[in-house]
């Protein structure tokens, strides 16, 4: 019988890591193949997802995000990729007229799923040789955020240390970590309930003790401005920021093991 302390996460073995692993090998093979077919002022975000899917699709996995249907919507996701530009934080979605632009900040994620397991990233990207000075520094510091928290995703840790590393990189670069949007974790399906990543601490989830077979995303979500979002008018999926200002994310599945944290959605090393 369970009580209060049951903790609600699933731990994984080995084994199911490395499968895990390989669904996050072909996302980062669908992820670096949109960043690489990018040509400003031709490429649509539709085309982007496209390739995405034939991706996915030749190393034997598919997104998970195709036919995802959260409770805020009446209908499922219809795309492989969410694609934000600029000023959305997350959840953009493609479409055949929303063209990239030279200068564009570009976040890519999707979530795909092989053999029963799931692994979830997403990548950012400036477009072409005119990137504005703002774009070009939040791009440069949601990351380090990101790998500044997974270095922090060892056994003895906890979730706090994880999101506190977030949220330090980002504040002492005078920019906004989205408090109303969180990592999460994964494993069978692409949300799993019991190990929230916020990108701050000082939330309940700070407490988690860090154990091996801990599996979940750490998402660093920043704005320049402030730290408030909002949906697009009539859009129940794109999210941006509230203020108008440049927003990027960047996104990596991470198990705990007995010593460093695995980085389940890196690129394969050639």
């Amino acid at each position: 019988m369970s009580d209060d302390t049951t903790p609600r996460y699933t731990l994984k073995s080995p084994e199911e890591i490395a499968r895990m692993r390989d669904a996050g090998v072909a996302l980062s093979r669908a992820l670096y193949a949109m960043r690489d077919a990018i040509v400003p002022g031709k490429t649509t975000t539709l085309d982007l997802d496209r390739i995405a899917g034939l991706s996915l699709e030749r190393d034997g996995a598919r997104s998970a995000l195709l036919g995802y249907k959260p409770s805020f919507s009446e209908v499922p996701y219809l795309h492989n990729t969410c694609i934000s530009l600029n000023d959305e934080v997350i959840h953009g979605v493609p479409h055949a007229r929303r063209t990239i632009r030279e200068g564009d900040l570009v976040s890519l994620d999707c979530a795909a799923i092989k053999d029963g397991w799931c692994a979830d990233s997403t990548i950012s990207v400036l477009v072409g040789k005119r990137v504005g000075a703002r774009a070009q520094k939040i791009w440069q510091v949601t990351r380090d955020a990101m790998y500044a928290a997974i270095a922090q995703a060892r056994p003895g840790n906890k979730m706090g240390d994880v999101c506190g590393a977030m949220q330090k990189v980002v504040e002492k670069n005078g920019m906004s970590v989205v408090r109303d949007l969180v990592g999460h974790g994964i494993g069978r399906a692409p949300h799993e309930e019991g190990l929230d990543v916020p990108c701050y601490a000082g939330s309940p989830a700070d407490d988690v003790l860090l154990v091996p077979g801990m599996t979940f995303c750490i998402e660093p979500m920043v704005v320049w401005g402030g730290e408030d979002v909002c949906h697009i008018d009539d859009d129940p999926w794109t999210i941006v920021s509230a203020d108008g200002t440049i927003a990027c994310h960047w996104e990596h599945t991470v198990a705990i093991t007995d010593d460093a944290p695995l980085v389940l959605t890196a690129p394969a090393r050639k």
